[in-house]
């Protein structure tokens, strides 16, 4: 008697067919994980953000100088509100070069604009000019807001 040894075509063919519907489905999943990494980027730079102006705000806090235009971390002044003129947001950081880009150096991959009242974390390889983090040293709450539209 004739014993069968190996496949058949049509079964190759299935096979095929069928791995070819896997690859399809997946793929789309694999393909925005560069906006995925990017937008996972931004909020790592928001959270070394809203630690710097912590560790900022709670130095001022122990040094019990509410008129206090600056604080030392790490052996460096770093510009920050004063109580008096900012209720409640006395010690955070400002947005100058000389506020939170010292108490966070600026990233590497990220361009950094300083304003008085406002930085600006944009990353330089890819994303539209959507796609950033602002550090508000004045506003309520929460300083730092992301901004993933357009990465």
């Amino acid at each position: 008697m004739n014993k069968q040894a190996g496949f058949t075509l049509i079964e190759l063919v299935v096979v095929i067919v069928i791995l070819g519907l896997l690859a399809a489905a997946a793929l789309p999943r694999f393909i925005n994980v560069t906006q995925d990494a990017r937008i996972a980027s931004l909020n790592g730079i928001a959270g070394g953000l809203r630690t710097a102006a912590s560790l900022a705000r709670a130095e001022y806090i122990v040094t019990g100088n509410n008129a206090a235009a600056t604080v030392t971390m790490d052996g460096q002044a770093v510009d920050v509100l004063t109580e008096a003129a900012n209720t409640g947001r006395g010690g955070r950081p400002t947005g100058a070069a000389t506020g939170i880009s010292v108490a966070m150096p600026d990233p590497d991959g990220y361009t950094v604009v300083n304003a008085a009242a406002t930085a600006t974390y944009q990353p330089t390889n890819g994303g539209g000019a959507t796609c950033q983090v602002v550090y508000t040293a004045a506003a309520l709450g929460d300083p730092v807001a992301v901004t993933s539209t357009g990465c």
